[in-house]
């Protein structure tokens, strides 16, 4: 049977930017509601360079459709002229088992890492929110900065990279893509970037902490995405302590994955009654934002679930515009 091709333009073509929200939105719902079978990923290390590559699969027996995504991150890589990320997303029949559709994987994954974003910000965040800032201006910042401005009236990004030519050249792209309405400005330090910004999205590979509690101000929503493996740390201590709750987009992968949590929890600075659930946020199963001034982060390490949701809404509006190219395995 053919099996749909689709590069990373027609990942992007068939998965505009609001529809991967919507699609992330359901997807935490559906996790939540315990709807998805969803092993916890499995982790392989290439120590001598420094990468893992991940393998996540998930089913959801209402869609109806099983996805793999193999996706590996090698920091290293931008050195050797390469992506820092690389992958494929294999999209099989639910009912057959067939495969159906085979993806660009690094380019699905940062559109539904900044969808995911873009859902946690629209029911977290301030709705007044006009000044993003951003740490890192690696493949996942451009979606993060789209996902928000999709959902929230922002005027101002703040771009923070420890390679300051990498953040100037997201600055460069930001201006064509979002027009004048925004305006990229890029600072020194994080702390700068984070001083009065009413949503941070932080997307690095840090290991020691980026930002503190006193970095805040009042009212602040947080997107942190880039840790994803337990020695990895964007936020101090003392910041994910101020946030709770913290909002998770899966509990047992916060507790196992989430750097930042795991040492909070280790500490005795949260409990694991501070997680609660995105989905069940959407859901309206348990509060969100409940003072203005309150502080919210939402922790993400990422789930198969979401790439199950955002790879079937893609598949479906290629099969629509007969976008892709269908191959005999």
């Amino acid at each position: 049977m053919p099996v749909r091709w689709l590069n990373a333009a027609a990942v992007e073509r068939c998965l505009p930017m609001a529809e991967a929200v919507d699609a992330m939105a359901a997807a935490f719902a559906a996790v939540s509601a315990g709807r998805v079978a969803m092993p916890l990923r499995l982790a392989v290390e290439a120590p001598a360079a420094g990468g893992t590559t991940l393998f996540m699969p998930a089913h959801d027996p209402e869609l109806n459709y099983t996805v793999l995504k193999t996706v590996s991150v090698y920091p290293g890589n931008p050195a050797r002229g390469l992506p820092a990320i690389g992958g494929l997303v294999i999209l099989l029949d639910g009912a057959t088992g067939q495969p159906v559709a085979v993806m660009e994987g690094a380019t699905l994954t940062a559109l539904r890492t900044g969808a995911a974003s873009g859902a946690a910000t629209r029911a977290l965040a301030r709705e007044d929110a006009t000044v993003l800032a951003v740490l890192g201006a690696g493949a996942q910042a451009p979606y993060q900065v789209l996902a928000v401005c999709a959902v929230r009236p922002i005027r101002q990004v703040r771009i923070y990279n420890r390679t300051r030519q990498r953040a100037e050249a997201l600055a460069r792209w930001l201006e064509g893509r979002l027009g004048p309405g925004v305006e990229p400005v890029v600072v020194g330090t994080p702390a700068e970037a984070a001083r009065g910004a009413h949503v941070i999205c932080t997307a690095t590979s840090s290991t020691a902490p980026l930002l503190d509690a006193a970095d805040l101000a009042p009212g602040t929503h947080i997107n942190a995405v880039g840790s994803f493996r337990p020695a990895m740390r964007e936020l101090g201590r003392d910041l994910v302590a101020r946030c709770r709750p913290v909002f998770v987009d899966q509990r047992q992968a916060a507790g196992e994955e989430a750097g930042e949590l795991i040492d909070a929890l280790q500490a005795g600075v949260l409990e694991p009654q501070d997680l609660v659930e995105l989905g069940e946020v959407l859901a309206g199963t348990h509060p969100g934002r409940v003072r203005p001034d309150q502080v919210t982060l939402f922790k993400s390490c990422g789930l198969a679930a979401q790439d199950l949701y955002a790879a079937v809404r893609a598949w479906q509006r290629a099969r629509e515009l007969g976008v892709g190219q269908d191959v005999e395995l």
